[in-house]
């Protein structure tokens, strides 16, 4: 059977090789024209119901972050996605049936694509809310692709995270992947100031963490004594 979304998705598809096709011969309100519908598409397919429909959302989101279109409209449909079935919840008998992690993760590495503070924002909400350690995993590598850090805030919440899991068996990955966040952190903004940043590399360098990450936790101390006390690289 042929639903509105498959029609939608025909639509897309349609208008995308328009795009790439004719994009040169465009004028400027053709342009702007054609970015105001495929935001409406995006929208849409985003809101649709359904794991695969949401995926494919998110094709479509990947295609026009590629071509320059980085709009409020595609980070709030981001925005939605990576929080399905966390915040967004669609029940049925009261058996949760939207919670689709790979959605989310792969919407938190687009996020750090866009690049912008208002995207830094919702990664920030993500870190929050989510409790899957594949998904904060991304979040938190595109934290650091985004590099921003104003008043510590995003290590300090890192380090939050990070802590939730420094149990017995804690998470490699999200350990590691913060390792290198607040390294990238310290060297777009002059060091690391936040206390909490520090408390938790040094506990994953002698916590109950794989040998490797141990390691890199111990080299990323030693890398940031060039800052300083202060934070200032030099000083």
């Amino acid at each position: 059977m042929i639903t509105r979304n498959h029609v939608l998705a025909a639509v897309v598809a349609g208008l995308l090789t328009v795009s790439l096709v004719s994009a040169q011969e465009m004028s400027v309100e053709e342009s702007y024209l054609e970015e105001s519908i495929e935001n409406m598409i995006i929208r849409e397919q985003s809101q649709a119901d359904g794991r695969d429909m949401k995926l494919v959302a998110l094709e479509y989101i990947a295609e026009a972050i590629n071509h320059g279109n980085t709009s409020d409209d595609v980070r709030n449909a981001l925005e939605y996605l990576s929080l399905e079935g966390i915040t967004n919840q669609t029940r049925e008998n009261g058996r949760l049936i939207n919670n689709f992690p790979d959605v989310r993760a792969r919407a938190a590495t687009y996020l750090g694509e866009i690049g912008t503070p208002e995207a830094k924002n919702t990664l920030l909400k993500i870190m929050l809310a989510e409790s899957e350690p594949m998904v904060l995993t991304e979040a938190v590598k595109s934290l650091a692709k985004i590099g921003l850090n104003e008043n510590e805030e995003t290590a300090n919440i890192i380090s939050w995270v990070v802590t939730r899991f420094d149990g017995l068996n804690p998470d490699n990955l999200l350990a590691l992947s913060a390792l290198d966040a607040y390294e990238i952190l310290a060297k777009k903004n002059g060091g690391l100031k936040d206390p909490s940043a520090i408390r938790t590399i040094l506990r994953i360098a002698d916590g109950h963490y794989i040998k490797p990450v141990q390691d890199r936790a111990r080299q990323l101390i030693f890398e940031l004594r060039q800052y300083g006390n202060n934070g200032n690289s030099g000083r």
